[in-house]
């Protein structure tokens, strides 16, 4: 496979990286480790995930990408709504839950739910927590891209963050508020 400019007139046409080489290079691309959550015509559902990120803030809007051959897909194609949970760095448990092959009905035995908004799944003390309607599917690669617009968010203000860096778990916190002036 070959990629080509999709602007102007095509100049070459260059190979990608191998996907070692992607996901070496990814490794030092430090994410918040979220839980995205569903409770659709199949039941409830959830998977880890740290590719989610900012579209638009207005509308507010989300995208999460979610591997068509994780066991979950079928579940979140087939649902309207979602809730993606930020995690802490006391959330790792939940985090390898999610990310890996418990059964969906074991997945929710660890951390407190609650329901959201749209009925779906929210960790009661995630970071923040924000409860969206899907609006569009694209499938890309190996993935598809859920963009979704966010209609409630819950929030602690004080809460760390949990990242994934380099392979493994980091907390990111707040130790001081730097004051800029404008």
């Amino acid at each position: 496979m070959t990629i080509t400019a999709i602007k102007n007139a095509v100049t070459e046409v260059l190979p990608p990286v191998t996907p070692e080489a992607y996901r070496q290079g990814m490794s030092s691309l430090a994410a918040a480790v979220n839980v995205v959550t569903t409770n659709g015509p199949e039941g409830r559902a959830g998977f880890t995930a740290t590719a989610v990120c900012s579209v638009s803030d207005n509308p507010a809007t989300l995208l999460v990408c979610l591997n068509r051959s994780a066991s979950v897909h079928q579940v979140f194609k087939n649902s309207t709504h979602l809730v993606i949970n930020t995690l802490t760095s006391q959330h790792q448990s939940i985090s390898n839950t999610f990310g890996g092959k418990a059964p969906m009905n074991e997945r929710f035995q660890i951390g407190e739910w609650v329901e959201s908004t749209t009925g779906c799944p929210r960790l009661a003390d995630a970071a923040v927590s924000f409860d969206c309607i899907i609006t569009d599917v694209k499938s890309v690669a190996t993935h598809d891209v859920l963009f979704c617009q966010v209609v409630d968010i819950t929030q602690d203000p004080e809460a760390d963050a949990l990242l994934y860096y380099q392979r493994g778990y980091h907390s990111a916190a707040i130790t001081a508020r730097v004051k800029t002036h404008n």
